[in-house]
């Protein structure tokens, strides 16, 4: 099993006065599913945050979905951190849904608005294909330097990119969100991380 560092969404619990840190627990299944043991990252690290990761010492970097980029800066500076970390150690990176724009913006590109992405299910079409989930409202504009496009929707929507060099991937659909998990999904992960 190869250990994961995996961020969190940020959810607000006003009637009790709470900040949460959140993972699904489904994600948590996908990830065992494909050979890798979860540790969450705390969006509120102490001072030295690369004391943390290291003493975790994981073996890849998976970023989450929630929480849209750019309205919380606590979580954007976790997944800026993350990659600037994995970069560095050349650590393997799978960005999910707000992962992958948060890899994007890392390198460089902008998010666009886009519409009828949320909860809703469509096609998928150029090295990987078939249908997927779809829960967001932003994409990618383009395609990040150094990256190559893997997959887009009908609507010509980026849908998941791959690093040239790094063994970087980022997936717009949500793979823990499926009644049963896909088979290539965990495939690709466990390629991914090994």
């Amino acid at each position: 099993m190869k250990l994961v560092a995996v961020s969190q969404r940020i959810d607000i619990y006003q009637n009790v006065g709470e900040v949460r840190d959140g993972l699904d627990q489904r994600l948590t299944a996908f990830l065992y599913a494909a050979g890798a043991l979860s540790v969450p990252v705390p969006n509120f690290l102490a001072d030295d945050k690369i004391a943390w990761l290291k003493a975790i010492s994981p073996d890849a970097i998976v970023l989450s979905g929630g929480n849209t980029p750019g309205t919380r800066s606590d979580r954007d500076a976790t997944d800026e951190f993350l990659l600037d970390y994995a970069y560095r150690e050349s650590l393997p990176v799978l960005g999910i849904c707000r992962g992958m724009q948060s890899i994007g913006l890392w390198a460089g590109c902008d998010l666009i608005e886009v519409a009828e992405h949320v909860r809703t299910r469509h096609s998928i079409s150029g090295e990987l294909h078939g249908q997927v989930n779809s829960y967001h409202n932003f994409a990618l504009e383009t395609c990040p330097p150094d990256f190559n496009l893997m997959a887009y929707s009908e609507d010509g929507v980026i849908e998941a990119i791959k690093h040239k060099n790094l063994k970087w991937e980022g997936w717009m659909w949500h793979p823990e969100r499926e009644q049963t998990f896909s088979r290539l999904d965990i495939a690709r992960l466990g390629a991914l991380i090994q």
